[in-house]
């Protein structure tokens, strides 16, 4: 089975002028549960000035629904991130490090090699305390501010997440520029650097690749996939980002590949329209207006 992360409660909400309320955000988690999401990036541990949308995190995570087999993830940027993760009781920790200079400055004002250093810090206690652990890096694929990342960095910092105990290695395309020959490329470069480590990708599609990207990905033969309901969502620090891959799109495209993802694609379409209604604009989805093809009730199979 290929692994699906929904990151929309996360990575989605967090770009969206709509504060939702904690009601809201519970409710969306709750509709991708009923839909065989297993792994759910729901909140993340940073700053309340910095992104008030996940201003709430530890009360989202006070009522999220638990059950066996479900794993709440949450993203964190440093020890004191990691801590409040750990407070309030988080399944997985994903630590994320960019891969330029430039957007570590605008995101975190730091650089790679800091964030680097962080992150290994985190990891290693998250490991000894037996916590699942991922880093993402993020502008593997590019940067707004540093134009194209050399992929030696970010093999860099996976060889260094790994010796730091990371258990999954994560690429992301942050501002949707990334090509299939890119992710083959950093791909295996991860597992080169990072051996016996799980993988990870994560794509944007702003400029109508991210899809591209996600077969490549799949066929490569990456653990898991990170994609958003309704396709929402991009990074606040990335200039013009728009949404994520869409869970809708992607389960459609991999039904019809026959690849199992456990995933119910007639109970995810309902999300796009309430998200819509919260959110005030349709979502970028577009599975939800055309339907799902044949018209039957069935969940992604091999």
């Amino acid at each position: 089975m290929l692994g699906i992360v929904e990151v929309g409660p996360r990575d989605g909400l967090q770009n969206e002028r709509a504060l939702l309320d904690t009601d809201a955000k519970v409710e969306l988690i709750s509709l991708a549960l009923a839909a065989g999401a297993r792994r759910i990036e729901a909140v993340s541990f940073v700053r309340p000035d910095a992104v008030p949308v996940m201003a709430d995190a530890e009360a989202v995570m006070e009522r999220v629904p638990r059950s066996p087999g479900v794993s709440f993830i949450g993203l964190v940027l440093n020890p004191r991130g990691y801590r409040r993760a750990v407070a309030a009781g988080i399944d997985e920790v994903n630590v994320v490090v960019p891969a330029s200079d430039g957007f570590a400055k605008a995101n975190q004002n730091s650089t790679t090699a800091a964030l680097t250093a962080v992150a290994e810090e985190v990891v290693a206690e998250a490991s000894a305390a037996g916590l699942f652990t991922t880093v993402t890096v993020a502008t593997a694929f590019g940067c707004p501010f540093d134009g194209e990342v050399d992929p030696a960095r970010v093999f860099a910092i996976a060889e260094r997440a790994a010796r730091a105990g990371a258990r999954e290695i994560a690429v992301a395309d942050t501002i949707g520029v990334g090509v299939p020959t890119q992710v083959r490329e950093l791909l295996e470069g991860v597992r080169s650097a990072a051996p016996g480590v799980a993988t990870r990708a994560h794509f944007h599609n702003t400029r109508n690749t991210g899809y591209a990207n996600a077969v490549t990905a799949y066929e490569w033969g990456v653990g898991s996939l990170d994609s958003s309901f309704g396709g929402i969502g991009g990074c606040p620090f990335a200039p013009n980002a728009t949404g994520n891959i869409a869970t809708e799109d992607l389960v459609a495209l991999l039904d019809r590949m026959g690849v199992d993802t456990g995933l119910d694609l007639d109970a995810l379409l309902p999300i796009a329209d309430l998200l819509s209604g919260l959110l005030g604009y349709r979502v970028p989805a577009l599975l939800p207006r055309a339907g799902a093809f044949g018209g039957a009730s069935r969940t992604s199979r091999t």
